[in-house]
C-alpha cells in the first residue's frame, strides 16, 4: 500500500512504558504516511512512569520507526512534555534531522504556528508536581482497569467504553480545566500573532477556530494515543484531525473541499509523478487477436445491428 505524502503530522502523549499506550496501532498510522515533517509534541516517552518491567517489543518499535523515518528524510522535532521533561536539558540539540525543542514555530504557507506541549498552563505540575505525578499512576490504573473492562464488553459483542472520557466529561472541574486550557492558548496566541496554536497534554484532540477584539487564530490539539489515537495532518494548505479508529483506510486527499483540485495535481502530489493523459496511446492499451475471422464477421454484424437501432430511435450519426 502506497503511503500517504502529508507535508506535516502531529502526534502527542504516546505514552511509551505505560499500560495504557496504543503503539501497535501507532506504528500502523506511522507506516502508513509520509510526511515532511513530523512533530512529537510532549509526552511520547513516559519518563515519570518508566519502569524495567514493562518496556514491551512495540514500544521500542515505535522509537526505532520515529529514528528510521528521521534516517529517511523526515524532519523530526521532539517537543518535550511533562512526562519526558528530563529531555528539556537536551533542549535545542540536533541530530541530523533529528530535534529536541522545548516548544517549536514554523512558517505555514505565509501562516506562523506555535506548536508546545502545553504542561505549562497547568498549575498542578507547576506547583504540586508530585500531586501530578500521583495524578498519573492513577490514571495509568484507570487505564489499565479499563482495558479488563473493554475486553470482556468486546467478548459480549458490546461496544468499548472509556472511563476515563466518562470523569473528564462528568467532573465540571476538569471540563473547566479543558476550557480554560484551550481559551487561554488560543489567547495568548492571539496576542502574539500567531495563526495557529498546537498543543498536546489534556488529551483532547480539537480544532476550533478563536476571536477576540485583538484578531483570530485557529486552536489545534492532537489528543493522545492512550484513549483517542489521534494526530494532526496539514497538507493543501489545510488541517485536519486524523482518528485512527475510523480514518486508518481513508487517505487524506478525500475531502469536500479538494474536488475541484485539478486530478493532475492531486495525482502528482501523492506519487511525485505528473501525468498527461495525452501520452496514453495505443501501446498501452491490452493487446487483443483480431485475426479471427469469425469474430471479425461477429463483430461486423454487431455494429450493423448497434447502427440500425440508432437509425430507429433517431439519433443521427456521425
Amino acid at each position: 500500500m502506497k503511503k500517504r505524502k502529508i507535508e506535516l503530522a502531529v502526534i502527542s502523549d504516546v505514552h511509551l512504558g505505560t499500560y495504557g499506550c496504543h503503539a501497535d496501532e501507532l506504528i500502523a498510522y506511522l507506516n502508513s504516511i509520509q510526511p515532511k515533517k513530523l512533530i512529537l509534541n510532549g509526552d511520547i516517552i513516559d519518563i515519570w512512569q518508566f519502569s524495567k518491567r514493562y518496556f514491551p517489543p512495540s514500544h521500542l518499535k515505535v522509537l526505532r520507526k520515529l529514528i528510521g523515518m528521521a534516517s529517511k528524510g523526515t524532519e523530526v522535532y521532539y517537543i518535550t512534555g511533562n512526562h519526558d521533561e528530563m529531555l528539556r536539558k537536551f533542549s535545542d540539540t540536533s541530530m541530523g534531522n533529528f530535534k529536541i525543542a522545548n516548544k517549536l514555530v514554523l512558517n505555514l504557507d505565509g501562516k506562523k504556528a506555535w506548536i508546545f506541549h502545553g504542561d505549562v498552563f497547568d498549575v498542578s505540575i507547576q506547583n504540586a508536581k508530585w500531586l501530578a505525578k500521583l495524578g498519573g499512576y492513577g490514571y495509568d490504573l484507570l487505564i489499565l482497569i479499563n482495558s479488563f473492562v473493554n475486553w470482556w464488553l468486546v467478548k459480549l459483542g458490546r461496544e468499548k467504553y472509556s472511563l476515563s472520557k466518562r470523569i473528564k466529561n462528568s467532573v465540571k472541574s476538569a471540563v473547566k480545566y479543558i476550557n480554560n486550557f484551550e481559551k487561554t492558548a488560543a489567547e495568548l496566541a492571539i496576542e502574539n500573532e500567531y495563526d495557529y496554536v498546537i498543543c498536546g497534554h489534556i488529551h483532547q484532540p480539537k480544532k476550533e477556530r478563536y476571536e477576540n477584539k485583538n484578531g483570530s487564530c485557529i486552536y489545534l490539539n492532537s489528543g493522545d494515543w492512550v484513549e483517542n489515537l489521534t494526530a494532526l495532518e496539514y497538507s493543501f494548505k489545510r488541517w485536519r484531525i486524523y482518528h485512527y479508529n475510523h480514518d486508518r483506510l481513508s487517505p487524506f486527499f478525500v475531502d469536500e473541499d479538494l474536488k475541484e483540485m485539478d486530478i493532475n495535481e492531486l495525482i502528482a502530489s501523492i506519487t511525485d509523478k505528473e501525468v498527461d493523459m495525452e501520452e496514453i496511446n495505443d501501446e498501452d492499451l491490452p493487446n487483443e487477436n483480431f485475426n479471427d475471422e469469425s469474430s471479425s464477421k461477429e463483430n461486423t454484424n454487431d455494429q450493423k445491428q448497434n447502427k440500425a437501432k440508432l437509425d430507429n430511435q433517431g439519433f443521427a450519426q456521425d
